[in-house]
């Protein structure tokens, strides 16, 4: 008698997920429909959320552009390279600011808090500014060092919890074995806190992959070292958008991040499990 109770509340609850599902994963669907769509289905006054003549014309616009390729190189040297040193920096600064006691340590955590509150485009000029004096604008590095920034106080603050969970008996075993500090923070707990790192990862990934604003502050005159973002300009245009050129590059730039996702999503599950449960 309980189990049927319960059976309306949980109809309603995957009723429910299924309703906010459909609705996030509409605008995909719709973009990838764009993609495909001839033009004068796009331009069309009467919108069908389905085409019979698909065509691959708005990718061939895309992959026939000069520039296209060198963007996508260059998102994904971004990408990576935020990735790598994001997730290799928070993971000694939470170890630090969780195994070591210091003065200020208090305030440093909340600062990382404080860090996140700042919208990023409060902060997009005086970066502009510190790029020119530094001599980075129209470089990749631009780009590299703010996402890092940005970052950083995220996956220091989410990755605290997972160094925290690690038992300081463990770390005690493995110096009386003989272990260095060295051997166990990337022998021993950097394989511990791995799903944190992946998570973090995740976030910094996307965020960097996806930029607009940095890329069109930063990058000014020299066209070689735009990201793909900026490749959506070249297909529209006030006057004239080119709606199947915007939709076919959108959907090329999804596809890493699906892949991304698909690599990692074992790891993320566990490592978004662990942050919840910390």
């Amino acid at each position: 008698m309980r189990r049927f109770v319960r059976r309306p509340w949980r109809l309603a609850a995957e009723a429910t997920a299924l309703l906010v599902a459909v609705v996030v994963a509409f605008p995909l669907y719709w973009m990838v429909l764009g993609a495909f769509k001839p033009a004068g289905e796009i331009e069309s006054d009467r919108p069908r959320p389905w085409t019979l003549t698909p065509t691959l014309d708005s990718f061939r616009r895309v992959f026939g552009q000069q520039e296209f390729g060198r963007y996508f190189v260059n998102s994904v040297v971004v990408a990576v390279a935020v990735v790598i040193a994001s997730a290799l920096i928070a993971f000694l600064a939470a170890t630090a600011v969780t195994r070591f006691r210091f003065r200020m340590r208090t305030t440093l955590l909340i600062m990382f808090l404080v860090a996140q509150m700042v919208p990023v485009e409060a902060l997009t000029i005086p970066l502009f500014f510190l790029m020119r004096d530094l001599g980075q604008l129209n470089t990749l590095w631009s780009l590299i060092l703010p996402h890092i920034a940005f970052s950083l106080p995220f996956a220091i603050w989410m990755l605290r919890g997972f160094v925290k969970a690690v038992p300081e008996a463990l770390e005690e075993a493995a110096y009386i074995d003989g272990a260095s500090r060295a051997r166990f923070l990337w022998q021993i707990l950097f394989p511990l806190v791995l799903p944190g790192l992946v998570a973090t990862s995740v976030f910094s990934f996307i965020s960097t992959w996806n930029d607009f604003l940095f890329a069109k502050s930063f990058i000014i005159s020299d066209i070689s070292q735009s990201t793909l973002p900026m490749a959506l300009l070249v297909f529209y245009k006030p006057d004239e958008p080119d709606w199947g050129g915007v939709m076919a590059a959108s959907t090329v730039m999804t596809i890493p991040v699906l892949v991304f996702f698909v690599l990692v999503q074992r790891r993320l599950v566990s490592g978004l499990g662990g942050a919840v449960k910390d």
